[in-house]
């Protein structure tokens, strides 16, 4: 998303590198190119002007004007205003102190309202909760169709009801909730193509009727300033408590997510980074302003691992090692963890360094993953225990099975052969490049 902005800041910043003292006038040329990359990049003016007005200032003063690295500190200055921008710190969903905690959940149509309601709650079914979607679109259509189909694909219980009344369906879905013993409920009202007075009039009603402990917009960032302008009159009509952003992996400018909480007051909670229904991530101020500014975001990608690490299989596949034992099963297990943490793109752009779609342009092909996976399952138990027993006629077997070639089926028993000697290389102890001996 930020790959323009980030490409525009790093341009501006060039002009203090160099440079063994700075200038006044050195920091206000700066900065005229830094507030044309972010109104480049759609962010809101008002927001321009506030944000340019506090780096400059603090940018001349003695902090940077007699530093020995005095572009380090005015990257540095920019860094942590670009996080007190977004919020500074995480803004968490609150939990209410009598169960069940209703989330209310409001927007335009389009914005991917549904598909985030069920992303949510599967988020917080993993951290132990026992929510319940309830369906109160009514207007548009297949609406609570999809609810349904979302909530089952999550494993999350839908209520529905045949009424016209949104205020009751939202009502009884609370009893509902209570009865079953749930402890979260997200109410999917209804949305429109833009804010009219009914919309808003059904809306304030449901809220009354239920006192959510959370009303989260969910807005689309491809829609830049737009987004903004949405987020400033829902908030208005019905105090909203955070904003879910959506899209926050497409080709947009970005501006809206470095907008919304100076225009509104109010935080960008979650981002939705993908179609899948757990591509959705808590927002952290701190680590988006280090991927606009291309110092990576390492905390993400540690806890991305995180989430898919099995420390059982690891070690399992420890012990294996140690045995020279590293079979083609083990290698599929490989495969499915790093699928499970995403894209190798968005992968690669949390690394310092690397720019929000730096592969780009490399033809990374995620599907290969899925290729080598349908070739490893193609073969039988012995054929992955036992890669040397895999002759042509069973190549051609696999290639079949796979849906693919006999060419692809070798490039994979090369690359599983190079990594097991590289396995072996580790584990007997032998020089490992520059880190000498590796700990196994």
């Amino acid at each position: 998303m930020f790959q323009n902005l980030q490409e525009k800041l790093e341009e501006a910043f060039k002009k203090f590198k160099n440079k063994g003292k700075l200038t006044e006038k050195d920091v206000r040329e700066g900065m005229r190119a830094v507030k044309l990359a972010l109104l480049e990049a759609d962010v809101n003016f008002k927001v321009v002007r506030s944000f340019i007005n506090t780096v400059t200032e603090r940018a001349v003063g003695s902090e940077v004007l007699e530093s020995l690295v005095p572009a380090q500190q005015v990257i540095k200055i920019v860094n942590e205003e670009l996080t007190a921008l977004m919020g500074n710190t995480v803004s968490k969903i609150q939990i209410a102190s009598k169960p069940p905690t209703i989330i209310m959940m409001v927007g335009l149509q389009g914005a991917g309202k549904t598909t985030h309601t069920a992303k949510l709650a599967a988020l917080f079914k993993k951290d132990g909760k026992r929510p319940m979607l309830a369906a109160c679109d009514i207007y548009r259509p297949a609406a609570i169709k999809q609810l349904q189909v979302v909530g089952e694909a999550v494993g999350v219980p839908v209520f529905t009801e045949d009424s016209k009344n949104t205020v009751k369906i939202a009502e009884h879905a609370l009893k509902e909730c209570i009865r079953q013993g749930c402890d979260m409920l997200f109410i999917d009202t209804a949305g429109r193509l833009h804010i009219d007075e009914g919309m808003m009039d059904e809306l304030v009603d449901i809220k009354n009727a239920l006192n959510p402990t959370e009303i989260l917009l969910v807005v689309d960032a491809m829609t830049g300033q737009d987004a903004v302008n949405v987020a400033d009159k829902f908030n208005s009509l019905l105090d909203v408590t955070g904003v879910i952003m959506t899209k926050m992996d497409g080709d947009t400018r970005g501006g809206a997510a470095l907008s919304i909480k100076h225009v509104t007051g109010k935080p960008i909670k979650f981002i939705g980074t993908g179609e899948k229904l757990d591509a959705i991530e808590p927002f952290y101020p701190d680590r988006m302003a280090s991927r606009i500014l291309g110092m990576g975001d390492m905390l993400s990608l540690i806890e991305k691992a995180q989430q898919t690490f099995d420390e059982k299989k690891a070690a399992e596949l420890e012990e294996k090692l140690r045995k020279s034992r590293f079979t083609l099963t083990d290698y599929l297990d490989q495969f499915e963890q790093l699928k499970q943490m995403g894209s190798l793109d968005s992968l690669m752009g949390m690394m310092p360094g690397m720019k929000p779609g730096a592969l780009k342009d490399a033809k990374i092909d995620d599907k290969a993953i899925d290729r080598m996976q349908a070739i490893i399952r193609s073969m039988t138990p012995a054929e992955r225990e036992k890669p040397d027993i895999i002759n042509s006629s069973r190549k051609k077997r696999i290639a079949n099975g796979a849906g693919t070639t006999v060419e692809e089926v070798n490039k994979l028993l090369k690359q599983y052969d190079q990594t097991n000697k590289l396995m072996k290389q580790m584990t007997s102890g032998k020089k490992f490049g520059k880190f000498g001996k590796l700990p196994f």
